[in-house]
């Protein structure tokens, strides 16, 4: 299967989110045949840098089967560099076209965060790891905002768009497939109550 350009890529995304929201999802590559071909290796088409919560998989909004999408979730989308790695697997050893981080709507993680701002006691154990990542995100937005308290929506637009900022920054695979044109990054958000994913921005060329 030839590989897709980044352009071609997020409208085939774009195609199979319409599905899920009208709920007349294709389903497909989800057959006995799909199965036994993959045991030859894979090929996606996608990589979605996402959110670990249990309403937001990447494969059911997206309508896509097995093999098409490479997923790597996180509370917060939050970036280590675990992280890293396996994005940069994607891109350079799958030569992906495209990868979306994708936030959503009612995210504990931004929410724990909004929390902290607030009461300024941080939470314990490793959720306090996630609050730190998250964090400069809720400045940002609250920065944009002439200082002025801002809501969960407004901070989590701010943390998709800054998770892909980061990932070009931190990470030489990323950028130089960027520049070549061969990869785009695309921001989205996600609406739990229409299914809906909507663009925030891109880092790259679509």
């Amino acid at each position: 299967m030839p590989q897709l350009t980044p352009t071609r890529a997020w409208e085939r995304m774009l195609e199979g989110n319409a599905r899920f929201v009208s709920g007349d999802p294709a389903h497909p590559d989800q057959d006995v045949a799909k199965r036994e071909e993959l045991t030859g290796g894979q090929n996606p088409f996608a990589l979605v840098f996402g959110c670990a919560d249990s309403r937001v998989a990447a494969e059911i909004i997206f309508d896509q089967g097995l093999g098409d999408l490479f997923v790597v979730r996180t509370a917060g989308h939050v970036i280590d560099p675990g992280v890293l790695g396996s994005i940069e697997f994607g891109v350079e050893l799958l030569n992906i076209p495209l990868i979306i981080v994708l936030g959503h709507d009612s995210c504990g993680a931004i929410g724990a965060t909004l929390a902290t701002t607030k009461s300024g006691d941080m939470p314990g154990g490793f959720i306090r790891d996630i609050v730190e990542r998250v964090m400069p995100s809720a400045i940002a937005a609250r920065s944009k905002a002439g200082g002025a308290e801002v809501g969960s929506e407004e901070v989590v637009s701010e943390h998709v768009m800054q998770s892909a900022k980061l990932l070009a920054d931190r990470s030489r695979i990323i950028s130089n497939a960027i520049d070549s044109g061969k990869l785009a990054i695309v921001g989205a958000t996600y609406k739990l109550h229409d299914g809906e994913a909507r663009v925030e921005g891109v880092v790259g060329n679509l």
